[in-house]
């Protein structure tokens, strides 16, 4: 019995986050999972060489895992997220589904439109090393 009512007893506990402009969110782990896997859907988008699906997803899966393993309870899984609380965590996570929305717009994985002028992306003197 207390299994089933352990949820609600947690919303109870928790009547703010503390955090001006953060409410409580009613249930946030079916949410949180729900847009990592929107993000997930979002990144096979994106082409595979790219580095920042390659991080976004890798770190996507991870937290993707903790969510679905901590079996509906709120406090380990932002105990094992380490992000705050799990509004944040929601917040950070939408956050990323947005930006993966724009990366897909941009496509910054294809050449550039135009060639870069000359030494325009070298910031140091090659010949120098960090020592010197």
């Amino acid at each position: 019995m207390f299994r089933l009512t352990r949820p609600l007893f947690q919303q109870v506990l928790k009547s703010t986050t503390g955090l001006t402009g953060l409410a409580v969110h009613s249930n946030p782990l079916p949410e949180l999972i729900k847009t990592y896997e929107s993000t997930l859907s979002l990144l096979s988008k994106v082409p595979q060489t790219s580095v920042y699906r390659q991080g976004v997803e890798a770190l996507t899966l991870h937290k993707l895992k903790i969510v679905q393993g901590v079996d509906g309870n709120v406090e380990e899984a932002e105990k094992q997220l380490d992000e705050g609380h799990i509004e944040e965590i929601l917040e950070v996570a939408k956050g990323e589904e947005s930006l993966v929305t724009k990366m897909l717009e941009w496509k910054p994985w294809e050449p550039l439109e135009e060639k870069p002028e000359s030494g325009q992306w070298q910031y140091f003197d090659k010949g120098s090393s960090p020592d010197s």
